[in-house]
């Protein structure tokens, strides 16, 4: 449709000479008393286009009576704000995108857009997106607005954003419009109100007498206090005032619990399975005390909401909770910040682009550098001023609670960052390591890794807002250093089953000393005390040497004098900590110096049997497994104080039961077995593919082609269509480790095709740690991927290296430019060459026991 050359229009001609007319690229604000006044001045600018030939849109989405009715000759688009901000804003952007320029729109009030989203600092951002969009396409669109319904940071970034904006009101029912801002054009009338008289035409109101009058009127029937508060402070305002008339018995509870239930969902979470389940433990009170402590709006996102439900289940199932937990003083800052911090930052293009399947990562780098250089809003400033003076000098943690994280489904373990910061210095440094921390979490939403889980899980169009969880960080001041004296991640369900006599539903603890990242973030330097709580006195060692061998050297600490997070050897932290009960978590080696057992912490302390008790609580509530991350300080009389600062649905399947494998194995048809630890699903499956890496071989590599091995095993993995292949990785220590001495470095993405993967406990003369309960272990888990350890020598652990030294390498063929690494890489087939043997892998996560075998005679099935 070609637009025809005359110039826009209002639809009355006496609007277009108050105004100077309309031009392309205006974006017109109608700023109204209630909605009817809107039709008498939409209709006629829709109509007159149409009339002209101008192809008209309009964004159907408010409750409010239709402006354009079916038949007429517009383009219609109904959309519910109920998408949510991101999904809604990128739906219209489509529209204008796919209209192209010179169109005309009308949208409904905006004003319910803020009444969806709970938001109207959402509301602002909404229209500071699309009005440019608009203006760079030469169209022309009319929105609304509610009149004191929001508040002044909104209507302000509206006013700044838009080409018009017009007051509308009624006085003696005559309709009035009173031009507040008309970029570009000037009349010497043009600012004052204008009247339409009973012929239909506007005219001003140039006698003082009139102006005055008309303006008191308006001025007079304006809202008391409450006028220019958001939409958000509005609604807990009527909340509070709500439960006193219920509390006085004017009016139902049941009236309350509907309310409770709307800020349930504006605040904490708006997955239906969560709510439930918040619902069951909270009350109107504990949201007003999320209120006192939260920045922002909008919600507070997945790890917060899952650490204030567990606290409410464990302190409301058992009051003795409330005595033996340490409180919490968490502060929040909202989803809504994410958003606007973008929007003024000049990151939203960006942000919409990653919802494309073409080009989801392009312009992400360059957008974390600018998120990482940006600015706050000088209200978002003096808030989190505020919350500093709270906490004072205390270290605080800076944690990512994104929207889906820690959800049912979707946990993003280790996907976006959290930053300690020491929180020491005048006011002024302090706050600028606050907002370097806030920054951090922001950008790492830009994260290839974090992108990438987005795209392989299929949230790349969801909303995923970044919430922020601001926590004291638990533990005590030791000299120079801050931490706490235990810490660790507990699972209600223990898939580490590596003897028969632990019992996988009583739980287990990976337990560290000091701050609790070496227990959620693998350390490759370093190991872990894997605790099952049913036999905590069981170890995964064989002998007091290994365990002391694969014991926790380094503790996480903040350094206070230098003002950073740090590691640092078990013997100097003892020596800064005079007081340190020490012999609780240590022992002495027989050469001097400590080696961090925690033997007496596990048979002298309730440490156990609080941890096993607070599982079954929290796993009977959700009733679901769960993980929970936990923080632990002996008081000066001795007793222990929990804080639990994670919770979330455990995203480990429990493994079911399988076949076992023919009875009577030859030895010669066995390629693989292993006593554990399995993890992941129950499996008897043909293998189509091994990737090999040769431990020999691979201990001889260099740094350098050690990492090169993890690139061409990302190029062999993706060969074939995702699911094409049933392929069997087997490689020496950590997978996804950082320190290609202790394993081979790949990422996550270049193995997620694989069907099971197999850590071979031994780099040449190093013995490195397993990779269980790490970030990288978390996406194996995730993605179903069956894990297995394999301990060369152990009683029950084989490998038949040989039979895979000798097979036929098909890395040359198929990867001809990688040839040269054909020693320590090996891609073997199967059925091998002239035979017809399949090769199976069964592994049962019940029994621990995996074997991988190549059929001995005739054909074995896979069970139905």
């Amino acid at each position: 449709m070609t637009t025809p050359a005359r110039e826009p229009s209002t639809g009355i001609d006496s609007l277009d000479a108050v105004l100077r007319s309309l031009r392309a690229g205006d974006n017109v604000v109608w700023q109204v008393e209630t909605v009817d006044d809107y039709p008498p001045l939409a209709r006629p600018f829709v109509e007159r286009a149409l009339a002209e030939g101008r192809r008209v849109v309009y964004f159907r989405f408010a409750r409010h009576e239709p402006l354009v009715e079916d038949g007429a000759g517009a383009e219609i688009h109904r959309l519910s704000p109920a998408l949510g901000f991101e999904s809604f804003t990128a739906a219209i952007h489509d529209v204008i995108e796919s209209c192209g320029r010179g169109t005309f729109y009308v949208f409904d009030c905006l004003s319910d857009l803020a009444a969806d989203w709970y938001s109207d600092l959402m509301l602002g951002n909404f229209f500071m997106v699309t009005c440019p969009y608009l203006y760079e396409l030469e169209t022309v669109t009319y929105f609304a607005l509610l009149r004191d319904d929001h508040s002044h940071q909104a209507v302000d970034a509206i006013r700044s954003t838009t080409q018009l904006l017009i007051d509308v009101f009624r006085h003696h029912r005559a309709l009035h419009v009173h031009p507040l801002k008309v970029q570009g054009r000037h009349s010497p009338t043009m600012y004052l109100p204008h009247v339409r008289g009973e012929d239909g035409t506007f005219r001003a109101l140039t006698e003082s007498a009139a102006v005055s009058e008309a303006l008191a009127d308006v001025s007079e029937r304006r809202l008391d206090a409450v006028s220019h508060l958001d939409v958000w402070d509005r609604r807990f305002l009527e909340a509070r005032e709500l439960q006193a008339s219920v509390l006085a018995g004017a009016r139902p509870w049941e009236e309350e619990q509907a309310v409770f239930q709307s800020i349930l969902r504006m605040m904490l979470t708006r997955d239906e399975r969560f709510a439930e389940l918040a619902a069951r433990y909270l009350d109107l009170n504990d949201l007003f005390a999320i209120r006192r402590r939260m920045i922002g709006t909008g919600l507070v996102g997945g790890k917060a909401a899952g650490m204030l439900v567990a606290r409410a289940i464990l302190q409301k199932t058992s009051p003795g909770w409330n005595r033996r937990l340490e409180p919490h003083d968490s502060w929040f800052l909202g989803s809504d910040v994410f958003y606007t911090y973008l929007v003024r930052n000049g990151c939203w293009g960006a942000r919409r682009d990653q919802r494309s399947r073409a080009g989801w990562l392009e312009g992400a780098a360059a957008a974390r550098e600018r998120i990482l250089a940006g600015a706050f809003p000088d209200f978002v400033l003096r808030q989190l001023v505020s919350m500093l003076e709270f906490y004072g000098q205390s270290p605080i943690i800076v944690r990512s609670s994104s929207l889906l994280e820690d959800g049912f489904g979707n946990a993003f373990t280790g996907k976006y960052e959290s930053v300690f910061c020491p929180n020491q210095g005048s006011p002024e440094e302090r706050l600028e390591q606050l907002l370097a921390a806030v920054k951090t979490v922001f950008a790492s939403t830009m994260s290839e890794d974090a992108l990438r889980y987005r795209e392989r899980r299929g949230l790349l169009d969801r909303d995923e807002q970044m919430a922020i969880l601001v926590q004291r960080v638990s533990g005590a001041v030791h000299g120079r250093l801050f931490y706490p004296q235990l810490a660790g991640v507990a699972l209600s369900y223990n898939p580490y089953v590596w003897n028969h006599a632990i019992d996988p539903q009583a739980g287990v603890v990976r337990l560290v000393f000091g701050l609790g990242t070496r227990a959620v973030e693998r350390s490759d330097d370093d190991y872990t005390r894997i605790v099952a709580l049913n036999a905590p006195s069981l170890r995964p060692e064989a002998s007091l040497d290994e365990a002391t061998e694969y014991a926790q050297r380094r503790v996480d600490v903040i350094d206070l004098e230098e003002r950073r997070f740090g590691a640092l050897g078990i013997d100097e932290v003892v020596a800064e900590s005079p007081d340190l009960p020490i012999q609780r978590f240590a022992t002495r080696r027989a050469g001097g110096g400590w080696v961090l057992t925690f033997d007496e912490l596990l048979w002298s302390t309730p440490l156990v049997q609080e941890i096993r008790a607070l599982l079954a609580v929290l796993r009977d509530a959700y009733r679901y497994p769960v993980d929970v991350e936990f923080t632990g300080n002996f008081l000066a009389d001795g007793e222990l104080r929990l804080n639990l600062v994670q919770c979330r649905p455990l995203q480990v399947r429990e493994g079911g039961a399988i076949v076992p494998p023919p009875p009577g194995l030859p030895e010669d048809a066995v390629l693989l077995a292993s006593r554990g630890p399995v993890v992941g699903p129950s499996t008897q499956t043909p293998i189509d593919r091994i990737v090999y890496v040769d431990p020999d071989a691979y201990a001889r590599l260099g740094t350098q082609d050690r990492h090169e091995v993890a690139r061409i095993i990302g190029r062999v993995t993706r060969l074939d269509a995702a699911g094409a292949r049933k392929i069997f990785l087997l490689g020496p220590g950590r997978w996804g480790t950082t320190t290609p001495a202790l394993g081979v470095p790949v990422s996550f993405p270049e193995i997620q095709r694989v069907s099971a993967l197999c850590e071979i406990m031994k780099i040449g003369d190093v013995i490195p740690d397993v990779s269980l309960g790490s970030h990288f272990f978390n996406d194996l888990v995730e993605e179903n991927m069956l894990y297995v350890a394999l301990y060369p020598g152990y009683p029950g652990h084989a490998l038949d290296e040989a039979r895979l030294r000798a097979a036929p390498n098909r890395l040359p063929e198929l990867l001809p430019d990688d040839a040269r690494l054909a020693e320590v890489l090996r891609v073997i087939d199967f059925p091998l060459p002239g035979e017809a043997r399949t090769l199976w892998l069964n592994a049962s996560c019940v029994r621990q026991e995996v074997v991988c075998y190549r059929d001995p005679g005739g054909v074995t099935s896979a069970p139905s």
